[in-house]
């Protein structure tokens, strides 16, 4: 069936319009919703190119999308695995990285407080050479943030200070 100059596409009756609807209502991610509408207008009759136009994006990508839906519903529009440096420490590994973060932390005279002092742990513990910001997603996944308290001084004494706030003349 040719409609304005281009060729309508296949799309599977994974869902009924009325369902796409809903799908792209209520999806929060903005990219799949967008390849979602895609879909739609292709369902509603639209080619490629005028598609293209509305959503804008090359022809191409919305016969990608359109392809990938049909083959998978709508999970085939969600982004697939690129692949990406495997992980250095296996999971034994990661766990005596968190005791010794989580003991050194408590510390105040050798806890680690910048993302060299863990890599150069690692580099001495395992062997293994992570540039700086892989430590900071080494750290992030293993639920630490780059936010922290700051130190307390090993000479602080805690009992002084909170008499010194309560007896403070307050502004």
């Amino acid at each position: 069936m040719i409609i304005h100059g281009g060729i309508t596409m296949y799309v599977a009756e994974h869902h009924s319009i009325d369902q796409l609807r809903e799908l792209i209502r209520v999806e929060r991610r903005a990219k799949i919703a967008r390849r979602l509408q895609a879909v739609l207008l292709a369902k509603q009759g639209l080619t490629a190119p005028q598609i293209g136009k509305l959503v804008p994006m090359s022809r191409r990508v919305i016969q990608s999308w359109v392809y990938r839906y049909n083959g998978l519903g709508r999970e085939g529009l969600c982004d697939r695995y690129r692949g990406g440096n495997k992980n250095k420490l296996d999971q034994h590994q990661q766990q005596q990285l968190k005791t010794h973060i989580d003991k050194a932390a408590d510390d105040p005279h050798d806890g680690i407080r910048r993302g060299q002092d863990v890599q150069q742990w690692l580099k001495e513990q395992f062997g293994v050479c992570y540039s700086l910001s892989g430590i900071y997603d080494v750290l992030h996944r293993l639920g630490y943030r780059p936010l922290m308290p700051r130190p307390r001084h090993y000479k602080a004494d805690p009992q002084a200070q909170e008499a010194f706030k309560k007896t403070s003349a307050r502004s």
